[in-house]
């Protein structure tokens, strides 16, 4: 959920071909990529690239480390410091999360990640409500990124005094980086590069320099929930969540990857890991230098971080700017991203034909699509009443996004249990058993922790989903029923053959 950033290598448009009928087995080589007929520069040309290990994971590590970690720390403080807790726990689930996504590359490398696990395990409308679920996660949390920038731009330029000027604001930033991504991805990798760099300088300083100007006296209560610690430490870990969207970028971005069976699950954990230090050290340097009563009202807990540890305010301005820049390449990166599931359901005919089109290595389609719903949501909860937009949005991405997650980690359930030779290695069984149980006990237990208005809400979406299965499964069906004839077979997922 979402954090948000890629490196310029990793930008570049979505290669290999999704088939229709079920993949063949892990030994299989895959078969070569075809260029779509729309894209007239294919996936040879020059706005394209693969990768390997090292920019796999700053793919990875990128996108997990983005925007919203300039905002969290004001956004679990109320819970006070039980909190920590929660990231502690979410961090070994995260990781074993991250594990399952490596096993499931291994197994299938092709791009697409949770939609291909899950549509290669249970079929069509599996794939497609992993699709859906992610798709709605990389808007939502395009509209809960560009909020969270505003209130590093208010430091910069007063934005947030009147809802219109805000909600322009957050507008802009979604629109910008639209109109790179439309440009093709050569733009889009010079923005990352940028922005990837700049996005580690706040982090670090106050990650480390925070330590020496903690103050315990600054944490404040240890439950400030109102509720039991149990409670406090699901809801914080719901809002946390957001923080560790992007785990499973290397998945989803698998067809770009040399030798993705075995640089997939090494760049997940690796750049997880990896994440999860910066935002722990990050997290506990802002709670021991800003004081907690006013951590709780903070709209740039970073900048008010700095300001506190060298006093006046020219270091949270500098930390403001820097994070603007940042949440802007992230909502570049992720902008992209959003369009490639699509992209892969498209070509199997579960999404809209339209989101295969590709030009500049870009489906500008699914980009168009996503900063057009992103925007509509973004107006839509400024103006609904809601007194913390970021909050209520980053909730309902911890629903969406543990849908693709606990349906990727029931696939890997399925062939676990089903045991059949070449999907499992057997050797491994009751390691990959326990890490798969712990993945997926952290996914339920994240859905129950986003509370009831997010389940409500992004049921709501669901549900609108479910109805545009409808359609594309009849148009599907039309396609393949002959004139005055039965429909042609089509081959059966993994759970029809077992």
């Amino acid at each position: 959920m979402r954090l948000f950033g890629q490196v310029s290598d990793v930008t570049q448009s979505v290669t290999g071909t999704v088939a229709r009928s079920a993949p063949a087995p892990a030994e299989t080589p895959a078969a070569p990529p075809t260029v779509p007929a729309e894209d007239p520069h294919g996936d040879a040309g020059r706005h394209a690239r693969r990768f390997g290990l090292p920019v796999a994971t700053a793919l990875v590590m990128g996108n997990i480390i983005g925007g919203g970690i300039f905002l969290l720390p004001a956004s679990i403080a109320p819970y006070g410091t039980v909190s920590l807790v929660a990231f502690v726990v979410l961090t070994v689930g995260a990781i074993a999360l991250a594990l399952v996504f490596g096993r499931l590359a291994a197994r299938d490398p092709r791009t697409g990640g949770p939609y291909v696990y899950a549509r290669e395990a249970f079929g069509d409308f599996a794939g497609f409500l992993a699709a859906w679920s992610y798709w709605i996660t990389t808007w939502v949390s395009n509209a809960a990124l560009a909020v969270a920038a505003v209130g590093y731009l208010d430091v910069l330029i007063p934005v947030n005094d009147h809802r219109w000027t805000a909600c322009l604001a957050a507008l802009v930033l979604q629109w910008l980086p639209a109109l790179a991504n439309f440009a093709g991805t050569r733009y889009v990798g010079a923005v990352q590069l940028v922005s990837t760099v700049l996005k580690f300088v706040p982090l670090l300083l106050v990650a480390v320099g925070g330590l020496f100007f903690f103050d315990p006296d600054r944490l404040g209560p240890f439950n400030s929930s109102g509720h039991g610690a149990v409670g406090a430490v699901s809801a914080s870990a719901a809002l946390l969540l957001f923080s560790y969207l992007g785990v499973e970028s290397a998945a989803v971005s698998a067809g770009e990857v040399k030798d993705a069976r075995r640089n997939v699950g090494r760049a997940t954990v690796i750049g997880t890991a990896g994440a999860a230090l910066v935002y722990l050290l990050g997290t506990v340097s802002v709670f021991g230098t800003v004081a907690h009563d006013r951590l709780v009202s903070s709209s740039a807990p970073f900048s008010d971080a700095v300001n506190t540890m060298f006093g006046g305010s020219w270091g949270g301005t500098a930390v403001a700017l820097a994070a603007l820049v940042s949440m802007t390449g992230c909502l570049n990166g992720w902008t992209l991203l959003s369009a490639q599931t699509p992209y892969a359901a498209a070509r199997d005919g579960l999404f809209p034909g339209a989101f295969a089109r590709r030009r500049r290595g870009v489906p500008t389609v699914g980009v168009g699509v996503t900063v057009v719903l992103a925007s509509l949501l973004t107006v839509y909860n400024y103006f609904s009443g809601s007194g913390k937009v970021f909050d209520v949005l980053v909730l309902v991405t911890t629903f969406t996004a543990t849908v693709p997650y606990l349906l990727a980690t029931a696939a890997q359930i399925f062939h676990l249990v089903a045991g059949r030779p070449g999907q499992v290695d057997r050797g491994r069984l009751v390691r990959d058993s326990v890490i798969t149980a712990v993945a997926a006990a952290f996914s339920v237990w994240l859905m129950a922790g986003a509370g009831y208005a997010a389940v409500y809400q992004g049921v709501l979406f669901l549900f609108v989903g479910i109805i545009v299965y409808a359609v594309m499964a009849a148009r599907r069906q039309r396609g393949r029923t002959p004139a005055g004839g039965t429909p042609t077979a089509e081959a059966p997922s993994a759970v029809e053959a077992a």
